[in-house]
Formats: C-alpha cells, structure tokens, sequence
C-alpha cells in the first residue's frame, strides 16, 4: 500500500460516542487496512513489523478492506489471511456485506447484528461512509456481558439502570433500595388487586375451604412459567429477528402444552385425595388456561414496553408477576363459579 494510502486507521481520527452504550464508545480506532487487490505476503509483512499494542490497542486480529476513500469493503480475518498464499489478493478471503453501524448505534443492537451475520468484528462508519473504526470480537463480548448484567437487574425489578449500578452488590443500601423499589411499589399496588379479587369471592371460600388451598401452589407455577417466557422474551426480543407473531405463537403453543400437561396430573391427584371431581376440573381447567396466559403475557409485556421505547426486560419481574397473578385469581375462581354451581 503506498505512502498516498495508509495502512492503519490511528487513534483520533473518531469523534466522541454520544453516550457510554454507543458502538462508539467500544470501537477501536487502530485498525490495519489492505485493499482488496493487495498481496497476502505484502500484508501479513507489515502486520509482523507493526508495534504489539495492548489489549485496548491494536485490533491485530483482522484487516479491514477499504477503497481509496477509506469507506470499507470487508474484513480478513486472521486465520483467513494466515491460509493465503503469497501471491493472492487477500480481498479472495474477505468477508463482504458488512452492515454498516455509526458510532449513535445502540450497543445492543451491535451485538445482534454481529451475532446474526456470524461476524468476529463490525466496521463503524461516518456519514460519508468513511471507516472511524472497528467493534470487534473482545468488545463484542465485553458488550454482551453489560447487556446481560443489566438484563439481569430489570428481571428482578431494579430500575435507574447505570454504569455504576450494574456493580448493584457493592452500591450503598440507600441507593440499592432506590434502584429496587420503584417498581416493587407497582407490585404493591398489584397485589392490592389480587387482595381484592379474592374478597369478591369471600362466600364461597367461606362455603368450601378447600378452594383457598390451591391459590398458591396455582399462583406459583403461573408465574414459574412466566418467568421462563420472560427470560426467553428479553434476549429473543433484542437479539433474534423473528417476527413478534412467531414469538407469541409459539410460547403460547407451548404453554398450552405445559399446562395441559400440569393440568393431566393434577386433575386425578386433586379428584382422589379430596373426593371432589367437580374441584379438581376447576383446578386443572384454570392451571391449563393459566399457564398459557402466563406465556402470552410473559412475551407480549416486553414486546409492547419496547414498543413504546423502554427496554423489554423492563416487563418482567415485579411488574409481569402481579400481572400474572391477578389474571391467575380470575381464571382459578371463574372456573371455580362455573364447576360449582
């Protein structure tokens, strides 16, 4: 590569990311660049006289392919270019088709397209479509791990998510509590609710106890199956790219299943033990329907808070738990009203 083209993108040339999630702030601005015409023995030659950098220095892992304007064309990655020989282009072992991300790009979002192309490094471009520089494999993971420690945080319901609070078993109590308690008081609330719902049918628990002993075991595995389709929910809705209707559809296909199949066994264990069918049908009937409803709810609550801009892992926890546990009392005591008459 001659002197008029230079053969490493250097440190500087990137303004500042626009804020600590950007694929700005994780790329790295020493980058090698070949053309794609240029011979694999003349590129792995200066790669073997360039300084060692340190690990936040030079991405010596890969070469990215630009033109003359420096907008970039592909990548080669190492083991790529180890196995050309002399004479071939090293543009024969490139990776094509990059998509482009700029340094506003969301961190997360970086992460999916990476792992959706099968990629070891983005390039990072300007407006003009210039190279700024390169996210590649370490800061992919480095990504990965912050958005699966925050993840973890909004499933059990810790808000005001920052730098310093995804560190949230070293933070101070007073401002553990605060990132906790928001919507923990929305739980408060919820179950208010559910406190409610079960008055309404004070008489006929009066009238039969045993209708009162299956709340919880049925309120527990409610939101078990939650749980799970939130889990599934907040990484599926950042990271796959399936349709929301192919995700709906089959949680709920397979909450059906599950419930059908919680349903099977409980119906003859309740029927034998308290000699009540009529009870056991009310049972089985509401974990069948409840389970199925935990799924729908498990996904759709992340989707539509995406929608309207929070992050999706927000719908889960406190939040998609009191859901689910007001819509279980429903269903359990509709069925009872119906099996009972």
């Amino acid at each position: 590569m001659d002197a008029a083209r230079p053969a490493w993108l250097r440190a500087g040339a990137a303004p500042a990311p626009p804020h600590d999630d950007s694929a700005g702030a994780h790329m790295r601005r020493d980058v090698p660049l070949a053309r794609a015409g240029e011979l694999a023995g003349a590129v792995r030659a200066r790669l073997r006289g360039a300084p060692v950098g340190d690990r936040h220095g030079t991405a010596a892992e890969f070469v990215c392919l630009v033109d003359d304007a420096l907008r970039p064309l592909g990548i080669v990655t190492a083991a790529a270019l180890l196995r050309l020989d002399d004479g071939q282009p090293v543009g024969d072992a490139a990776i094509r088709d990059l998509p482009r991300i700029h340094p506003h790009t969301d961190q997360e979002r970086v992460a999916s397209l990476a792992l959706h192309h099968d990629l070891p490094a983005l390039p990072v471009t300007g407006a003009d479509g210039r190279l700024l520089g390169v996210v590649g494999t370490p800061e992919l993971l480095r990504i990965l791990r912050e958005e699966h420690v925050e993840d973890l945080h909004r499933l059990a319901g810790i808000s005001r998510e920052t730098r310093r609070a995804r560190e949230a078993i070293d933070a101070p109590p007073l401002r553990r509590a605060r990132h906790r308690l928001p919507w923990l008081i929305v739980g408060l609330l919820g179950s208010i609710v559910a406190t409610w719902v079960m008055s309404r049918f004070e008489a006929e628990l009066a009238h039969r106890p045993a209708i009162g002993f299956f709340v919880p075991a049925l309120v527990y595995l409610a939101d078990a199956i939650g749980t799970q389709s939130e889990a599934v929910a907040v990484r599926g809705l950042s990271l796959s790219h399936a349709g929301l209707a192919r995700l709906l559809g089959g949680e709920i296909r397979t909450g059906a299943l599950i419930g059908a199949t919680l349903a099977a066994i409980t119906w003859p264990l309740v029927g034998f033990t308290f000699g009540d069918w009529s009870l056991a049908t009310a049972v089985a009937g509401a974990l069948g329907a409840a389970s199925a409803l935990a799924t729908g709810i498990g996904i759709g609550l992340p989707w539509l808070l995406g929608r309207v801009g929070l992050d999706p892992a927000y719908g889960s926890g406190p939040l998609a738990t009191v859901i689910q546990d007001v819509l279980t009392l429903l269903v359990y005591f509709g069925a009872v009203s119906v099996a009972l008459r």
